[in-house]
């Protein structure tokens, strides 16, 4: 059986996310949520709004608990018996949701996650755990490619990593310029996979045919 290097003690991500909100009282925050309200129109008395904020602060502690953990601590549980395995490890697809730190809009992506390992591998579960990390927070999709490779990087000190990420911004198709069945793609190449091209054309040709988000 491989041996696994120990973890730090799990915290739920209710406690997590709590402390992450800092000293913003959750009665501020709806209250804030009924000043926008107000803002657009709307009454926030009225029935069908009562419960709103509510339902708007249980929502925001979903869509950013990645502020409440540490997306290095899942890269930390590695298994080093590998019968000498040391090729390419690529995980695609990864799908998940952000939001855009200029408007608030949602970020909807698949992400593909690819390291050349040394003398350790992690289990595939964690690649997605640090997407979700980094991608349950405000973000631009630029920096976000670059903080999962970084993480992955920094931790199993791989030979290589790469990071290619395909998502559709809704600060771009629901509002502004209005322009549907766009994605946008950025990648992070670090290692050998930024400064050898045949191990860059391996990963790349092992991702396939995009799919649509």
């Amino acid at each position: 059986m491989a041996k696994q290097k120990p973890t730090r003690a799990k915290t739920s991500k209710t406690a997590k996310t709590s402390k992450a909100l800092g000293a913003v009282k959750r009665e501020d925050a709806e209250a804030a949520v009924r000043t926008l309200l107000r803002w657009a129109g709307e009454d926030p008395t009225r029935e069908g709004l009562l419960d709103t904020p509510k339902r708007v602060v249980n929502a925001y502690q979903d869509w950013f608990s990645g502020y409440g953990v540490d997306p290095t601590a899942y890269m930390r549980r590695t298994f080093e018996e590998v019968a000498g395995y040391d090729e390419l490890i690529v995980l695609r697809d990864i799908e998940f949701e952000s939001h855009c730190e200029h408007h608030m809009a949602p970020i909807i992506g698949r992400a593909h996650v690819g390291y050349l390992p040394t003398n350790k591998v992690v289990g595939i579960s964690k690649l997605a755990r640090v997407v979700e990390g980094y991608a349950r927070r405000f973000q631009v999709q630029e920096k976000l490619t670059a903080q999962i490779a970084a993480c992955i990087n920094d931790v199993l000190k791989p030979r290589g990593v790469g990071i290619v990420i395909d998502a559709r911004h809704q600060c771009m198709t629901t509002r502004g310029i209005h322009k549907r069945g766009v994605s946008m793609v950025t990648s992070t190449m670090l290692g050998v996979f930024r400064n050898d091209a045949r191990t860059r054309t391996e990963f790349l040709s092992m991702l396939g045919a995009p799919r649509g988000l």
